[in-house]
């Protein structure tokens, strides 16, 4: 009992926000009469939510090294405008106007993590002259309009679907994707069990570690059958899933993820440890530049047109989203799981709000309780540990 009890504190910020996670669905479901995990809705649910999603990923970077980036709402508008401009107006390939959008994201980073890291001005101020600059240009190239529609191809981004073999009422490809995943996620667990015993490390005994890995297998096959009953797997959801096992590996397995978590930590200690804190600060800038034009794309390819009024609030989504997966708002902690998990939190209670008819204003004061919350019981845990 007591290896249950330090394994879960060990790792009680993901626990508890899947605990939460599960909650708020059956909540909603209950209350929405069987709507919210419709196969519809599930599929709506997954691509409402993933430019939100990919900002987490990019932001909660930037608050493990102890910042905040409260441009990248107003950073999404602006390449999405000039995607649109590039793509619609001069006919350009999906593909290069793509790249070449990215690449300006990565600029606009490098622009704003040189005032951060090398001339040393607070985040908080960059970012807040980021947000109104790159709105006001979005307003001047968009000249106050907006501008579609996308093609087709790139449209696809955010709408499209894999396709399927046969014609079957169910989508017999994502059913095959989640037996897959099911079994990829049983060799994990158990090659991360032997490496944990290797090390003396606390584990999971053995009848609650094979109920934890039925628990996974389920939840993974019921999601994919959900999906499987609509139209199969998103092409949005593929990239997302890339975009988490990328960065979970950047920032568990490589020096660039442990500098990161170093320089949150104690910026000064990892300075004199031979950590190049301004160059390590000045690549997550660039990084959440690149994920904030990615973003935009995904938006402007769902919403299949360039608009002044985009990106907004969308930085308050994504810190909210990194700060209710269990990042600290002190810096040094927080995982690019936990922000994808604080998202989805985020989205289904907005979408579940939705359902049940609840107004925007009551929509807007219960997310900012739940920050509230979210940030309070970090606080609660360092002072215990502290104590």
């Amino acid at each position: 009992m007591d290896v249950i009890k330090n394994v879960f504190r060990t790792n009680i910020r993901q626990y508890g926000m899947i605990v939460a996670l599960v909650l708020i669905t059956l909540l909603f479901q209950f209350l929405s009469d069987g709507i919210l995990l419709k196969p519809l809705n599930v599929t709506n649910l997954i691509q409402q939510n993933s430019y939100i999603l990919v900002l987490a990923i990019g932001m909660v970077m930037v608050i493990i090294t102890g910042h905040i980036d409260l441009s990248v709402g107003s950073v999404a508008a602006f390449v999405g405008a000039l995607s649109a401009i590039m793509m619609v107006d001069y006919g350009m390939p999906f593909y290069a106007a793509t790249v070449l959008s990215l690449l300006i994201g990565a600029a606009v980073g490098a622009w704003q993590g040189f005032w951060v890291a090398y001339v040393r001005i607070p985040s908080f101020i960059v970012t807040l002259a980021g947000m109104l600059l790159f709105r006001g240009l979005t307003m001047i190239v968009l000249n106050g309009q907006s501008i579609a529609p996308f093609p087709k191809a790139f449209q696809k981004i955010s709408t499209g679907f894999l396709p399927d073999f046969g014609s079957n009422s169910v989508h017999m490809l994502t059913i095959v994707v989640g037996a897959a995943l099911s079994l990829v996620t049983v060799v994990q667990e158990l090659r991360s069990r032997r490496t944990q015993q290797k090390y003396g490390f606390d584990v999971l005994p053995m009848p609650w570690f094979v109920l934890k890995l039925a628990v996974m297998v389920a939840v993974i096959n019921i999601f994919t059958f959900v999906l499987a009953r609509y139209k199969g797997i998103p092409f949005i959801l593929i990239l997302l899933f890339a975009l988490v096992v990328v960065y979970t590996f950047v920032m568990k397995r490589t020096v660039m993820g442990r500098h990161v978590y170093a320089i949150g930590g104690n910026e000064k200690a990892a300075k004199l440890s031979g950590v190049k804190t301004k160059k390590v600060t000045f690549w997550v800038f660039v990084n959440m530049g690149a994920l904030a034009a990615l973003s935009g794309l995904i938006y402007a390819a769902r919403l299949n047109a360039a608009t002044p009024k985009a990106g907004v609030n969308f930085e308050l989504d994504a810190i909210a989203a990194a700060f209710i997966g269990g990042a600290s708002a002190s810096g040094g902690i927080g995982t690019v799981v936990g922000a994808i998990i604080g998202g989805l939190v985020m989205g289904v209670m907005n979408n579940g709000m939705s359902l049940i008819g609840l107004g925007i204003d009551w929509q807007q004061g219960i997310k900012g309780l739940v920050l509230l919350l979210a940030v309070s019981f970090d606080i609660y845990n360092k002072n215990k540990s502290g104590a």
